[in-house]
């Protein structure tokens, strides 16, 4: 058998039935609830969130509990059932707690739920959507960092969308219901992924785990995260290239449309070729999570130092390519550039990921 053959079945970057049918209904509720009109007079409220958005998506369609075994009361699909997901979420730059719910805080409690009754218990609420769990780092947290221990953390993601906050310390971790903790809003360059600075008081909430356990959850939850917010930005990206050809379709100049002009399709035929290459990565990432793969943590890599650029340059070139519209508040290409900036730096970036791509392949930086 070729190396090839091999890593063709290895990785199966093609979408199943059962994921295309998640993703029109995903779609379809989107577009009926969180529209880009919906979403531009959202972001000008004291909350991004669409109300009943999170109770359709996570309980009635069933999509928080996508990565929950079963027996612990969820789907009991996979990581590429809930890429698919963070897929339509990334095209529509929806305001919605899935990354750092349904798959942040869910990885971490399932690395623990051997050994942690609190956790299962929770991981049925999650699974449910009747609750919402946010580990309590900065959104620029990388797979490989350490957690910070301090009562007071910034940066925290849909902190103010959460009902329990998993709260590293130094003697492990704990589950926090939001009640009992501080959380102030801070400004994001993302308005549709709220921050806050998070302040727990001391003895606090219901133990999960002891250090060395919850160091390995986290890890293993930022890590799944990150391989995830790959496909977030591929759908980002992908409805930045589809409304920018749609828009230069419809754009006339000297009676042509703008999109005919050889300099202008020249642009976006690049950017459909990085756009492929981002499915690819971002595909062959969710399948090795979903597979177990020990090669997970170099492919969760990659597909973040390609999809983070890709996604950047989608939207900056929808920002540009729709002329002046495209600078205004009334269009959504600037949700899209904002989403795509802050992702960049989400979970680690780019560099943070290439620094790991060369410690696993033994290529080190040199010193």
């Amino acid at each position: 058998m070729t190396e090839t053959t091999e890593q063709t079945e290895k990785y199966d970057l093609l979408y199943s039935e059962t994921e295309d049918d998640l993703r029109t209904a995903v779609r379809s509720l989107l577009a009926d609830r969180a529209g880009p009109q919906d979403l531009l007079g959202r972001i000008e409220t004291d909350s991004p969130y669409v109300p009943g958005l999170w109770k359709a998506l996570a309980g009635d369609m069933g999509a928080a509990g996508l990565l929950v075994p079963e027996k612990l009361g969820g789907q009991g699909a996979s990581h590429r059932e809930a890429a698919v997901v963070l897929e339509e979420l990334g095209r529509a730059v929806t305001p919605a707690p899935y990354l750092t719910s349904a798959v942040v805080a869910t990885e971490t409690l399932l690395a623990l739920v051997g050994e942690s009754a609190p956790a299962a218990e929770l991981l049925a609420g999650l699974a449910s959507g009747r609750t919402v769990a946010v580990l309590a780092v900065p959104l620029s947290a990388a797979p490989d960092a350490e957690s910070p221990t301090a009562s007071t953390v910034t940066g925290v993601a849909d902190a103010g969308a959460a009902d329990v906050l998993l709260v590293p310390r130094a003697d492990g971790l704990y589950a926090v219901p939001a009640g009992e903790a501080t959380v102030e809003p801070q400004t994001p360059l993302d308005l549709t992924r709220p921050l806050a600075r998070v302040t727990t008081p001391a003895g606090s909430g219901t133990r999960l785990a002891g250090p060395d356990a919850a160091r390995a959850a986290i890890r293993r939850g930022l890590l799944v995260g990150a391989g995830l917010l790959a496909s977030e930005q591929l759908g980002l990206a992908e409805w930045c290239l589809e409304e920018t050809v749609r828009h230069t379709r419809e754009r006339h100049q000297f009676n042509r449309p703008v999109g005919s002009f050889q300099a202008l399709k020249h642009r976006m035929a690049q950017l459909w070729l990085d756009v492929v290459g981002a499915r690819a990565a971002a595909r062959a990432a969710a399948d090795a999570l979903a597979g177990g793969s020990p090669d997970a943590p170099l492919t969760v890599a990659v597909a973040q130092v390609y999809c983070s650029r890709v996604a950047v340059r989608a939207a900056e070139e929808c920002v540009q390519l729709h002329g002046g519209i495209g600078m205004t508040w009334e269009h959504p290409a600037h949700l899209a550039l904002k989403r795509a900036k802050s992702d960049q730096i989400a979970l680690g970036s780019a560099g943070r990921h290439q620094d790991v791509i060369a410690g696993l392949v033994g290529l080190p930086a040199p010193e």
